[in-house]
């Protein structure tokens, strides 16, 4: 064997977790780093999701951590030198029938004892804020510093960033073995690189079971393609991000005037062959749901349509955090599709986890041992005792 190029920590897939992690500890903790991205940074789920910046509708339990990522979201030019076109919008869920406006209501008076503070807005006075609404809304809950941002820029802006701070970005660069001996990890590339580092960070997106199973820790998640699409340009005229308390639709205009949506059923993903297809039904489907949110947009031309692929485990719960079995392995994948918010916080989270062994955040329903036979971890426990977010 050669000799190994010796780091502090090794991080395993250039998505936003991991290239926002890299970016963290060589900033904040001057840790020698280095991520090794199969592909292109930010090419994977961290580049063709939706770009939803959105903390109202997330499980309680996520709240804490998706504040944490919030307050990076909003020092993205001081941080990394680009706002990667972060808008604080605000974000406005609507209901469409009795059920769903009564869980908008339940859910707005738990997430103040979360630190998140929504306001319902009744059927008159969403007539006349927001005109270009479709009739049938019954009233809508918002959460005004929730937004939206490009995610084709993020996870780049943040490796180049890291890149600039010292870290080793290497892209095209697939890892073909990674094993525990001694007192660190030893990581072999396609390439022919070895690496050798005490912290290894797993966090290469659907394919992090794989790496898990590879140290004994499989997880039951399943991989997923979401479906969206983009309009011809149009003259700006909605602010918010829209969309349903089921996630069933969700859309947003950039200041470009393109109008982006999604939501809906998933598109199977072959990880052998990740290549997923949108699938023309499903557009269909998508397209009633835009002109009921908005009549205007009829006979509006579709111009692209794409899908992902992201890891989804049972409880839409991510796996963050240490292992469960291996000492100095820290894994951050199967965000179900709720990753994209969350990310700039999880790489710090990672980050402080690698270079302290700790965090201030609370991550502990995320654990990895959920799976080792207790069941998959409760959605609604009790709410913090202070008012604070954590």
């Amino acid at each position: 064997m050669t000799d190994a190029t010796k780091y502090d920590v090794v991080i395993v897939g250039g998505g936003l977790m991991g290239a926002s992690a890299a970016f963290f500890l060589a900033t904040r903790h001057n840790a020698s780093v280095a991520l090794l991205e199969r592909g292109r940074v930010g090419a994977q789920a961290s580049g063709v999701n939706f770009g939803n910046v959105r903390r109202q509708g997330r499980p309680f339990i996520q709240l804490p951590l998706a504040h944490h990522a919030r307050d990076i979201w909003g020092r993205l030019p001081a941080l990394i030198g680009e706002d990667c076109e972060f808008l604080p919008t605000g974000h406005l869920k609507i209901a469409f029938d009795e059920e769903s406006l009564a869980a908008l209501e339940a859910y707005n008076a738990e997430a103040r004892h979360w630190s998140l503070s929504l306001t319902l807005v009744g059927v008159n006075r969403l007539r006349a804020e927001y005109p270009f609404l479709g009739s049938g809304a019954l009233g809508a809950s918002f959460s005004p510093e929730d937004g939206h941002a490009n995610p084709r820029l993020v996870a780049p802006a943040f490796g180049r960033a890291a890149r600039r701070a010292g870290a080793h970005i290497l892209e095209q660069c697939e890892v073909i073995g990674a094993t525990r001996q001694g007192e660190g990890f030893i990581i072999e590339t396609a390439d022919g690189r070895i690496l050798r580092a005490p912290i290894l960070i797993n966090s290469a997106g659907a394919w992090s079971n794989r790496f898990a199973a590879g140290f004994g820790e499989s997880v039951p998640m399943e991989a997923r393609g979401p479906q969206m699409g983009v309009t011809e340009s149009l003259p700006y005229f909605v602010s918010p991000v829209l969309g349903t308390g089921d996630s069933s639709f969700y859309m947003r205009q950039v200041k470009r005037g393109s109008v982006v949506f999604g939501g809906g059923a998933h598109v199977a993903v072959d990880l052998s062959d990740p290549r997923p297809r949108p699938r023309p039904t499903h557009l269909l489907t998508q397209l009633r749901s835009l002109t009921r949110f908005l009549p205007s947009m009829a006979g509006v031309q579709v111009v692209r349509t794409w899908s992902g692929v992201e890891g989804y485990l049972p409880d839409k719960l991510p796996a963050l955090g240490w292992s469960a079995k291996v000492p100095g392995l820290l894994h951050a994948f199967g965000f179900s599709g709720h990753g994209f918010q969350l990310g700039p916080g999880v790489g710090s989270v990672l980050a402080d986890l690698a270079a302290t062994g700790d965090t201030k955040v609370p991550i502990e329903p995320f654990s990895i041992q959920r799976f080792a036979g207790n069941g998959p971890a409760k959605t609604s426990p009790a709410a913090p005792s202070s008012g604070g977010a954590r």
